[in-house]
């Protein structure tokens, strides 16, 4: 992937299709900016997906690091649904 090119809300609105032909053709996204923030990009379809993918990996690795944890932690000092029903209505008798 190409640097990234920093444009204006209106010079990308101007030149949107050689904006877009420049994600695809090149692989060089744009930042777009509003009053000199950088406010979003604009990036091939293909990088997106890519990226959406690395994403999703990433979280599916960490869910599965947190059931890991949570299975070697085992059960102890846990209380079950039902232990803890009986619990507050003892309590609240």
């Amino acid at each position: 992937m190409s640097e990234p090119v920093v444009a204006s809300m209106a010079e990308v609105r101007s030149h949107l299709a050689d904006v877009i032909d420049r994600a695809r053709r090149d692989d060089t996204p744009t930042v777009i900016t509003r009053r000199g923030k950088a406010e979003a990009v604009l990036v091939d379809i293909d990088e997106y997906r890519r990226l959406q993918r690395l994403a999703e990996q990433g979280e599916d690795a960490w869910l599965n690091r947190l059931a890991d944890q949570a299975e070697a932690e085992g059960t102890a000092g846990s209380v079950s649904f039902e232990e803890m029903a009986e619990l507050l209505r003892t309590r609240n008798a």
